[in-house]
């Protein structure tokens, strides 16, 4: 049904409000699978390093980027729900610029993320078997078992699998924060928003805050929900409630591993390497604490969350691309269910960039990333989180949402605080890029 600015609200054919699904833990899905994609080899790294240098202090603000990252998730889902639209066409009527802006993002940053993803998915197989490829090889090998996993199967089994190394994400963090024995007092003092008393103390809080799990595949989100078959507004309160699952699932793997970077590494004033080497240098500190057993369970759990990363875009941004082409093939139209019933799995334009991701970025894992295409890379990524929060902010509270699901005060709070946020941390982003050497 057409609203009076030709937008679709996510009624029933009889123009009724679809009846509400109750919430229920078994209805639990999409929420897994931002969780997991969202909770990278570099996200882990950061809090690690958090928790090295500044003990519990920023406990807090660990939190608060898991609640500000609810918001946004929870504000994509609610457009997807409730307009029956997908989040790109909400974009594209905000004007050709968004169009514009997000061509280039997936193709500049499909390319460098590919790289990325396979080489943070093969350092841990790397270190488990260091005899059998060298690290370029395994990173290819992770590439190409993502596109064949992504290519063949369905979201059900998409979403089976990405649950599954979830379940041992969560089992290998869980069981370091318990074995370096966190001191409780202390953490529980690390709620407090105290900041450290050090120099760039506020723009390492905000980077940490910004920095918890997500980037696009927030937006992914929205399109994950329609996958699972939720295209109606009946489904909101079962998406809000995956929505808090998945975030509540992110604060513990972020929180778990804070505790390890507090215990193991700030009392013995050991500090990591940036970067997904930063984690081959805690399982060597693991190995030398508590033995290869568990250094080796670490780098298992390490193989987990990068890989999931990988799947999760491969299937994720993919999804947005094919929908991207359909919008313009067939026009402004609705497409939840189309998402629902598998179709741009199986479509062209998804596939295609399934090989985008795959192939091109094969080149950089042996000749190295361009300087260039790195520094637009970490440009167009700092400026996707502003730019989604803005967006959203804007269809939220206009007649581009029906009325009973635009944004209350708290959404609006919430939105308003995280493209603050964002806004600065893209600034420094940009400020920080050495644009001498650019050009």
């Amino acid at each position: 049904m057409a609203d009076g600015s030709g937008n679709t609200q996510a009624t029933q054919v009889d123009g009724t409000e679809p009846t509400p699904r109750r919430s229920s833990w078994k209805h639990i899905g999409p929420g897994i699978v931002v969780a997991a994609t969202g909770v990278g080899a570099g996200d882990l790294v950061a809090t690690l390093i958090a928790g090295s240098s500044f003990g519990y202090t920023l406990l807090w603000a660990a939190v608060i980027g898991c609640l500000v990252k609810i918001s946004l998730a929870e504000a994509v889902g609610r457009w997807h729900l409730s307009t029956g639209r997908t989040l790109f066409d909400g974009w594209a009527g905000l004007g050709r610029w968004t169009t514009w802006f997000f061509v280039v993002y997936v193709v500049v940053w499909g390319f460098v993320y590919g790289a990325a993803a396979m080489s943070s998915s093969a350092l841990p197989l790397q270190a488990l078997f260091p005899d059998v490829m060298d690290l370029e090889w395994w990173g290819v090998a992770c590439g190409l078992v993502g596109l064949v996993f992504v290519w063949f199967n369905k979201y059900a089994v998409f979403e089976k699998v990405m649950t599954v190394l979830v379940g041992v994400m969560f089992v290998v963090t869980v069981y370091l924060a318990v074995r370096v024995t966190p001191n409780l007092g202390e953490a529980f003092a690390g709620l407090l928003p105290v900041l450290p008393d050090e120099e760039d103390s506020v723009l390492n809080t905000l980077g940490l805050i910004g920095g918890v799990g997500g980037t696009i595949t927030l937006a992914a989100y929205g399109y994950w929900v329609n996958a699972k078959g939720w295209t109606d507004t009946g489904w909101m309160k079962v998406m809000r409630l995956d929505n808090r699952v998945a975030y509540a699932t992110t604060g513990i793997f972020v929180v778990a591993m804070l505790f390890v970077g507090a215990e193991l590494l700030h009392s013995a004033n050991i500090t990591l390497a940036k970067g997904d080497k930063g984690l081959l240098q805690l399982s060597d500190i693991l190995a030398a604490e508590y033995g290869e057993a568990t250094a080796k369970f670490f780098l298992i759990g390490f193989f987990a969350t990068s890989f999931t990363s990988l799947i999760g875009v491969w299937h994720g941004v993919s999804l947005m691309f094919a929908d991207f082409v359909a919008r313009y093939r067939a026009g402004d139209a609705a497409r939840g269910e189309e998402i629902a019933s598998g179709a741009h799995e199986r479509s062209l334009p998804f596939r295609l960039y399934l090989l985008w991701l795959t192939f091109p970025p094969i080149v950089l894992l042996f000749q190295g990333q361009p300087f260039r295409l790195i520094i637009l890379y970490g440009v167009l990524g700092a400026a996707f989180l502003p730019f989604l929060a803005g967006t959203l902010l804007w269809l939220l509270n206009t007649s581009r949402t029906p009325a009973p699901w635009r944004n209350g005060p708290l959404s609006n709070a919430m939105l308003a605080v995280a493209g603050l946020l964002f806004l600065v941390l893209c600034v420094k982003q940009i400020w920080d890029q050495p644009w001498s050497e650019f050009f």
